[in-house]
């Protein structure tokens, strides 16, 4: 489970970023196509934490949605798989808007 590192990574951004402090909250970005699964992270988190900065912070989720543009009518929808075809007109190689984010939007600290 990739997921358990990935939330190791996050706990270890977060510490970096917090400067000593406790960390009270954590606001994650996790995109519809970044190939990580959101329940996954929600559970790793708490064993990620322990004895760390975040120990009893609360994890916020936001998932972004994946969205297209498509390079030959330049229409902008939505997209579920990066390998998609335009809705509209049928072409491949669409470039990725959004749908791909794996970020810190936020920390609390106190």
């Amino acid at each position: 489970m990739h997921e358990m590192s990935i939330t190791q990574s996050v706990v270890e951004i977060c510490e970096g970023h917090a400067a000593g402090r406790k960390v009270t909250e954590v606001v994650l970005l996790i995109g519809e196509l970044s190939g990580v699964v959101p329940e996954s992270v929600e559970f790793c988190f708490e064993a990620c934490t322990k004895g760390t900065l975040l120990e009893g912070a609360r994890l916020q989720l936001e998932l972004v949605p994946g969205v297209g543009n498509c390079p030959a009518c330049h229409g902008e929808f939505p997209i579920s798989t990066l390998f998609a075809a335009c809705p509209g007109c049928g072409a491949f190689g669409l470039s990725i808007v959004s749908g791909e984010e794996l970020r810190v939007k936020e920390l609390e600290l106190e």
